[in-house]
């Protein structure tokens, strides 16, 4: 059996859901493109806190974890089932690390918001991976490894944040440029993830002198590296997507293991 792909998608904005754009139409193109998985296993930047923990209930809620945004977005429901027994593989394969089985989560924007666009039915099983925030990028990188196996089981890893993300500096004049920290940044990765310059990566800090003002907080940028080490060799790696939104977003999309 073929491995199957592993995705990073920047997911940018909310209102992405309710506003289709050059993004989604490239997000629904890679889920009409991609083989079907088996599951799902999203790494989202929005669940990002103390410890491992791994949603495992049958029927997860759609999370609405934004604010001030129109009330089409929070009637939005993402009504895909859960998929207990991977929760307990993939707690399994991340031993000896703690990770707790979680029935209170759910799927949160960073998950749902590019879910419905890739997969609009929802017939596919998803679970949600969290992000421990006492842990380095090169922690975070060594711990996904271990989630090797799963892309032998037809499961999608999907690590969904924005490499470049920086809400402060945004720019809602449409025809504003992005600055040239964020450009520079966002062509430092696309430069390292051509070359397989992982380990650069997972030390995000030092990769590029934009790396501060584009990564001012790690959640968006950490799924990257969920995806990125799950490359094995003789893997095509590409971009399907890139872009900037809002001055300070970046979109680029990371594929491992596809055609």
């Amino acid at each position: 059996m073929t491995a199957h792909p592993a995705l990073f998608l920047g997911h940018g904005s909310p209102m992405l859901a309710i506003e289709p754009s050059r993004f989604t139409v490239a997000w629904e193109q890679l889920g009409r493109e991609l083989p079907r998985p088996s599951a799902i296993l999203a790494v989202s930047a929005h669940w990002y806190g103390r410890g491992t923990a791994v949603t495992a209930q049958s029927k997860p809620r759609t999370i609405h974890d934004f604010y001030g945004f129109p009330a089409a977005l929070y009637a939005i429901q993402y009504a895909a089932a859960g998929a207990p027994q991977l929760a307990a593989r993939v707690a399994k394969l991340l031993a000896p690390a703690a990770v707790r089985l979680d029935e209170e989560w759910g799927l949160d924007h960073g998950s749902w918001s590019v879910l419905r666009y890739l997969y609009p039915q929802a017939e596919i099983p998803v679970v949600q991976l969290s992000l421990d925030a006492s842990l380095s990028g090169p922690q975070h990188y060594a711990l996904a490894q271990r989630l090797a196996p799963l892309r032998d089981a037809g499961v999608l890893v999907l690590g969904s944040g924005n490499v470049v993300h920086n809400l402060r500096m945004l720019q809602f004049d449409p025809a504003a440029s992005a600055p040239d920290w964020a450009l520079s940044f966002n062509a430092a990765v696309r430069t390292a993830v051509q070359a397989g310059r992982h380990a650069a990566l997972a030390a995000y800090e030092s990769l590029d002198a934009g790396a501060a003002l584009s990564v001012p907080t790690p959640e968006h940028y950490l799924p990257l590296l969920y995806v990125l080490a799950l490359a094995r060799a003789g893997d095509a790696v590409t971009m399907p997507i890139d872009g900037m939104d809002l001055g300070s977003i970046s979109m680029l999309g990371v594929l491992v293991g596809g055609a």
